[in-house]
């Protein structure tokens, strides 16, 4: 049977603005959009409020919170991932890729580094089989190069597991985001309770790593993303060097470059520069690293990513329309351009014959409240 859904007397915002008016839904598509505060019969009335399309989350930690609440507290793992999805539903995200580390540590059972990657990946999408998930759920494979095992979990992942994503990170002690060991040292002590020994010995471990696999590790991290069909994404760009290497790789966007270089030469490569939200609202990187406002000031912001506060996504993107005086061009950074980057053609936008991902959000002053969201035309929240 044919499904149909009206949202009327609404604020959509479209590819190229805003306009006050209506889009009918037929079975899961926008089969129509019009302008004005008409009521049709049946309509639902949404009162002016924004109607986005749902929101795209490229990159997010958040499902580890879920999984470990507290340190060396292993949730049951299928209640984590639907708290996990409902949550991100919650505030307006409809795609999510799922940022899952491969590449472990066996070595050193107390830096907590060991394997997960394939066991809860099957957990995922296996919960998304049985339609126990909200939203639209992808992996994004977190690749380490600074790491033991890499080839050996990428070779478990193949063309069929929906990876849309391979990052490629290298967190080297005096590289990239942790370039100043100095931070290094107060994340990692405070993160894991070392001591400055521990960290030294952290610190020569990692680097040791680095010398023996990271040059093979990358280019089976880049032959992985060929054989999946997966978008490569580089992480922590600090100097044009790196987006020179990132682009002879093919990557499609740089997360959280560290640097104004960085990200002008991401620009000047063609590769799509994405900062995390939180940065953008607490006003800096918790690293030292470049703020994202100075990157989105500049017009070297292209997308935006959550990180490790899902909520943050749509206030960054609504901050972003206000500090540049046009609000679809700030919600794009968190819809169309991440569907662009990782070759979503049928979201992103509204437009006709797209997904009805949809979400009516309210402003309450400079963020916003999800008062409704849609999923392929079906209402999930």
């Amino acid at each position: 049977m044919t499904s149909e859904t009206i949202l009327a007397n609404a604020t959509l915002v479209l590819p190229g603005g805003t306009l006050r008016g209506q889009l009918r839904i037929v079975d899961g598509r926008i089969a129509d959009i019009a302008a004005g505060r008409a009521l049709p019969a049946g309509a639902e009335d949404l009162g002016g409020d924004l109607l986005l399309p749902g929101l795209i989350e490229l990159h997010t930690d958040n499902l580890e919170r879920h999984i470990e609440p507290r340190p060396k507290v292993d949730w049951p793992h299928a209640a984590a991932i639907i708290a996990h999805d409902a949550e991100l539903a919650s505030v307006g995200i409809t795609t999510v890729f799922d940022a899952l580390r491969v590449g472990s540590v066996i070595s050193n059972a107390k830096a907590n580094y060991g394997e997960y990657a394939r066991a809860l990946a099957d957990e995922i999408l296996g919960l998304r089989a049985e339609g126990a998930l909200k939203i639209s759920h992808f992996l994004h494979l977190r690749a380490e190069v600074c790491s033991e095992t890499l080839v050996e979990e990428l070779d478990k992942f193949g063309p069929e597991d929906r990876i849309g994503i391979v990052s490629l990170m290298d967190h080297t002690p005096g590289e990239r985001q942790f370039r100043d060991l100095t931070q290094l040292r107060k994340y990692v002590m405070g993160k894991h309770g070392i001591s400055e020994a521990e960290f030294e010995t952290h610190v020569a471990t990692q680097r040791a790593l680095s010398a023996r696999h990271g040059t093979a590790h990358e280019a089976a991290a880049v032959a992985a993303a060929r054989r999946y069909g997966a978008v490569l994404a580089s992480h922590d760009d600090t100097d044009p060097s790196h987006v020179a290497r990132s682009a002879g790789h093919g990557v499609h966007f740089a997360e959280f470059p560290t640097t104004v270089d960085a990200a002008r030469a991401c620009n000047d490569h063609g590769i799509k520069v994405m900062m995390g939200a939180p940065n953008l609202i607490r006003g800096g990187s918790h690293s030292g690293n470049v703020a994202a406002s100075e990157l989105a000031e500049a017009g070297l912001l292209d997308i935006v990513s959550s990180d490790y506060v899902p909520s943050s996504l749509l206030s960054a993107a609504l901050r972003l329309g206000d500090l540049w005086g046009d609000t679809a061009r700030g919600i794009a950074t968190v819809t169309s351009a991440p569907a662009e980057a990782v070759g979503l053609p049928d979201r992103g936008k509204i437009a006709l014959g797209a997904r009805a991902d949809l979400a009516r959000v309210s402003r309450i002053g400079i963020a916003g409240a999800v008062r409704g969201l849609w999923v392929q035309g079906r209402r999930v929240a």
